[in-house]
């Protein structure tokens, strides 16, 4: 099977498909519509949690923080009544760095995956996070330790040994395009499309499965489970494209990626906003994403909706499965 771009041969295609390309994106949406100022808000775990939560959204549980070499030891007491836990860089990106421990009993750490992780493998990691090892720019960093999310239970045989996420590219306000990521054996747990995680492109419209990928392939099935992928329907779903919605209200951010999960008692929860979005939604989905953007531009500031739940509203009547109103493919 060829993958999605393998279809188009030509830039002039690629254009025609309405594929955004890096170079594009760069200048035309993130140059454009994100001021430089505003991205410590989400280049910085930490910040974006605060501005979430003054928001009134709901995000994973702060266990601590280790911005000190001389206080990683101290992650074991820190954890020894949370039963998991995430460690994350906050200022990392692409989901490098992320220890997942699903099981911490008597001491003993255990990934998603069954093996164990030693504590010095865990002070390991988190000296090289204060290193800056998977930091943007190789900066200095600080630990951030969370509590483990439980994902929702209608997600079961989607994902393999770990949680599944949802992104949502937002412009203007407005969620133009989704998809779902789920982890799999090869991505060790981790919602990591570059790992080996599968993309299932969402209709915007519906919380319906639309395509699937992995590796940029057309898949059917989970690679690990063996779930029809076709069958995924995200539930909460106009709750959660408007928490994603709600994003350029908290950041100003013009053009930005918002991930999100489904926590079983919870519900939706802002996991992390990203800047800078990358473009695999555009495979996972089988349609570009220019003629959506375009689409929104063309509305013009006076007729933008006022709230996170009419903008939701709006995509969900114009933006159907891979379709966008006056675009041929």
């Amino acid at each position: 099977m060829f993958s999605f771009l393998e279809k188009y041969t030509s830039p002039f295609k690629l254009n025609k498909a309405g594929i955004m390309g890096m170079n594009r994106r760069n200048i035309s949406y993130i140059g454009r519509y994100n001021s430089r100022k505003l991205f410590p808000l989400v280049d910085n775990k930490l910040k974006t949690k605060r501005i979430a939560q003054q928001a009134g959204a709901t995000v994973p549980e702060l266990i601590g923080v280790i911005s000190e070499q001389h206080s990683v030891p101290s992650i074991h007491e820190m954890v020894k009544d949370w039963p998991g836990f995430v460690i994350k860089p906050a200022q990392g990106s692409g989901g490098k760095g992320i220890l997942v421990v699903t099981s911490n009993k008597d001491g003993v750490y255990k990934k998603p995956s069954g093996s164990e992780v030693s504590k010095q493998d865990v002070e390991r990691h988190i000296t090289n996070t204060l290193a800056g090892l998977f930091s943007l720019g190789g900066k200095n960093d600080v630990a951030v330790v969370e509590n483990l999310i439980q994902f929702d239970d209608v997600f079961d045989g989607f994902s393999y040994e770990g949680v599944p996420d949802i992104r949502v590219i937002v412009f203007k306000g407005y969620p133009v395009m989704a998809m779902m990521r789920l982890s799999t054996a090869a991505s060790d747990g981790k919602a990591n499309l570059h790992q080996g995680a599968v993309g299932v492109g969402i209709d915007i419209s519906t919380g319906k499965a639309l395509r699937a990928v992995q590796f940029n392939r057309p898949i059917e099935h989970h690679p690990d489970t063996g779930r029809l992928l076709s069958e995924l329907v995200v539930p909460h779903w106009e709750l959660l494209l408007t928490l994603a919605a709600s994003a350029w209200e908290m950041t100003g951010l013009g053009y930005l990626g918002t991930d999100m999960v489904l926590d079983k008692e919870k519900g939706p929860m802002v996991l992390e906003l990203n800047a800078r979005p990358g473009l695999a939604i555009q495979i996972a989905n089988g349609c570009g994403l220019l003629p959506r953007l375009r689409h929104i531009e063309a509305l013009g500031e006076t007729a933008t909706p006022t709230t996170p739940a009419e903008r939701v509203a709006y995509v969900s009547k114009h933006f159907h499965g891979t379709n966008t109103p006056g675009h041929k493919y």
